[in-house]
């Protein structure tokens, strides 16, 4: 996997006033650690930022990070904080590795094809989990792992054993643990109805409360 390179100013001043002048002024703060790395506060361009976690590697990309008045240092990208409504990076770490030692990564899976269970009798697909977690060198972290669920007939479901086998990728979750299903549509809907909307208690409460 190619490295991608990505320029950080040192802060020299913390706290939340500074995290949001930052922030309005086109940077995102950030910080640098791990082993043999004494941890330094950074800030990095939002629009490198994102260049960066969107090459073909994603957000797992290996980032040759250039540290102002230091030296480059190997890192990932860990803990991305985003804004609660845009979307964008408010925070995140970059946390130095080595090329030749393993790390554990989250890993986003693409499900692809209509399960015959949706086309012959109308069920639903019920997404269980959308990253794997995985173990491997940082340069060979995949984007994202592709999973075919065109034979899915209803009732049935993939496991995390049955996921594919990627040369020098170990997967983490137990293997038995079921990452996507094909369930009835009437199953479907009566556990829609039966689940609570979340905040409907408290918002009854806080109307008795006013009047």
């Amino acid at each position: 996997m190619e490295q991608v390179t990505l320029t950080a100013s040192k802060r020299e001043e913390s706290g939340s006033r500074t995290a949001r002048r930052l922030r309005r002024d086109g940077f995102v703060p950030a910080v640098v650690y791990g082993e043999g790395q004494e941890t330094v506060a950074i800030a990095v361009s939002r629009r490198e930022l994102y260049r960066t976690l969107h090459t073909d590697s994603g957000e797992n990309a290996v980032i040759a990070l250039e540290v102002e008045g230091g030296n480059t240092i190997t890192t990932v990208a860990r803990e991305i904080q985003r804004h609660p409504f845009r979307g964008t990076i408010d925070h995140l770490d970059f946390i130095k590795v080595d090329l030749l030692i393993e790390i554990d990564a989250d890993v986003h899976i693409e499900y692809v094809g209509l399960p015959i269970g949706v086309k012959d009798d109308g069920s639903l697909i019920e997404t269980i989990q959308v990253t794997v977690g995985v173990r491997a060198l940082p340069g060979n972290i995949p984007q994202s792992i592709e999973v075919d669920i065109s034979h899915l007939t209803t009732g049935s479901s993939v496991k995390a054993a049955e996921l594919p086998v990627l040369e020098g990728v170990e997967y983490t979750d137990p293997s038995d643990r079921t990452l996507v299903a094909v369930v009835p549509k009437r199953v479907a809907e009566v556990e829609e109805v039966l689940t609570p909307v979340e905040g409907e208690e408290e918002d009854t409460e806080e109307e008795e409360t006013e009047e």
